[in-house]
């Protein structure tokens, strides 16, 4: 079959092309952003790409066409699939049909988390030797690749809330028909998509409803907006997870910043020493722990793999190092997230400080409110809060329509902001000092303002 994907250079988008060329099939694509590193990734795996949306592409010819959720109505090439009746179909769809139809599908959904609990799962599964296919928002450690059909029956796959298509309103993950979803959170997001946070609950419950009676949910306890979403109907054996002392089956005794010990039903199973911190990681592990032990591991095999895991690119990932600076790139970008990555740092900083008996170094937070629900300025009022463990917060203004300044008001002379991410960089060197850690955060490229950042530190001066 020759499919020809629009909206191809997408993280999941090009994740459904590699996959599909590893199946044999003949794949080419299109986006209006050709650009590394999805585009470099799909040309070395031999997949043509086109630049632009052009009704030319019509002499492609393809026996399908595969339309990615950045397509809307009025883009020329799929007005022109749609007016000569050509056969399309959605990235979520396909890939449920002609990828995952037959395995055991693990999917991993939550509003936080997906990408790294995704790739601890497919990580751990791997190091079990259940050599598992596995498609994730990101490149996970260890691997290599942010998608692989693997060689055995088990498929991870980040189960997306987002819309499928402009033709399909549903959730992505409605097409993946998991024996194990792992409910990791559920908070309002999407405020592009959905009008509330009961509308997301409805979609979860879809997903709820495709789960057979001999699979697995795993939840976190004493979630309120995931009781609701069961409390509407499961039919599944639901298993749940707390690292905070909630009333659980599975639980983690916290004995420091990056290291816990597991149990199940109140009796110790394992212990997990690793270089991650903060509780989130912590409930992620124990949604893995849960999911993995479903699928025949057994859980000090679990915490083996998941003390050695080696972490996924733009989660805490170190970027470098300058006059005693260290630079981090994370992914955070609702402030839940933000709060939880901060909080996790500090703890990791304060761990590492105390075995090598230094003072603590201080906490510069950079943020650029790059998602559509951060441009729309709906959960900034909850911004400033997910600040408390930073000792300066800088954040990067171009194309937002709110006023930032203003709404983080209350951060006083912590606060900096500008839309010259020269005069971001600059703030940042006037400030910094050996041992400080700057967590750069956004699920955009930020400007490349990681490698700049550390070039300017190493040279001492400003931008």
């Amino acid at each position: 079959m020759h499919i020809h994907i629009l909206g191809i250079c997408g993280t999941f988008m090009g994740g459904v092309a590699q996959l599909a060329k590893a199946l044999g099939h003949t794949v080419t694509g299109c986006d209006a952003n050709v650009y590394p590193p999805m585009s470099t990734q799909l040309t070395q795996a031999g997949i043509e790409l086109t630049e632009g949306f052009g009704v030319e592409q019509l002499a492609i010819k393809p026996d399908l066409w595969v339309v990615g959720n950045v397509v809307s109505r009025g883009n020329p090439l799929m007005e022109a699939i749609l007016n000569t009746g050509l056969p399309y179909t959605s990235g979520p769809q396909w890939i449920g049909e002609h990828i995952l139809r037959g395995r055991k599908v693990l999917a991993v959904a939550g509003t936080h988390g997906k990408t790294s609990t995704s790739s601890m799962l497919a990580w751990v599964l791997q190091q079990a030797g259940l050599n598992p296919g596995f498609l994730i928002g990101g490149v996970p450690g260890g691997f290599g690749v942010s998608a692989t059909l693997g060689q055995g029956d088990c498929f991870v796959i980040e189960a997306d809330e987002y819309d499928t298509a402009f033709f399909d309103k549903r959730s992505k993950f409605v097409h993946y028909r998991p024996v194990v979803a792992v409910l990791n959170n559920l908070e309002f997001d999407h405020a592009d998509i959905f009008p509330d946070l009961a509308a997301i609950e409805t979609q979860f419950h879809h997903l709820v409803r495709t789960v057979p009676s001999e699979g697995r949910v795993v939840c976190p306890a004493n979630t309120e907006s995931l009781e609701r979403v069961l409390k509407r109907g499961c039919w599944t054996p639901v298993e749940r997870f707390s690292a905070e002392g909630a009333d659980a089956p599975w639980q983690a005794r916290v004995l420091g910043a990056s290291k816990f010990e597991v149990l199940k039903n109140g009796e110790l199973k394992g212990l997990v020493e690793w270089g991650w911190s903060g509780l989130h990681n912590v409930n992620n592990a124990l949604a893995v722990i849960a999911a993995a032990h479903a699928m025949g591991v057994k859980v000090a095999d679990a915490c083996k793999a998941l003390s050695e895991f080696p972490g996924v690119k733009r989660r805490m990932e170190l970027r470098g190092e300058a006059a005693g600076v260290k630079v981090y790139d994370d992914f955070a970008h609702h402030p839940t997230a933000i709060a939880t990555t901060l909080e996790g740092a500090k703890a990791r900083m304060a761990e590492i400080a105390a075995a090598e008996g230094k003072p603590v170094g201080r906490l510069i937070a950079l943020f650029e409110p790059r998602s559509n629900t951060m441009k729309m300025g709906t959960l900034a009022q909850a911004l400033p809060a997910s600040f408390d463990e930073a000792k300066f917060v800088v954040c990067y203004t171009a194309g937002i329509q709110w006023n930032v300044r203003d709404t983080l008001g209350s951060l006083g002379s912590r606060l900096f902001t500008s839309d010259e991410l020269s005069e971001v960089i600059d703030h940042v060197v006037a400030q910094a000092q050996p041992g400080d850690w700057v967590v750069a955060m956004s699920n955009g490229s930020f400007g490349g303002i990681h490698q700049k950042l550390i070039d300017a530190l190493a040279l001492g001066v400003r931008a």
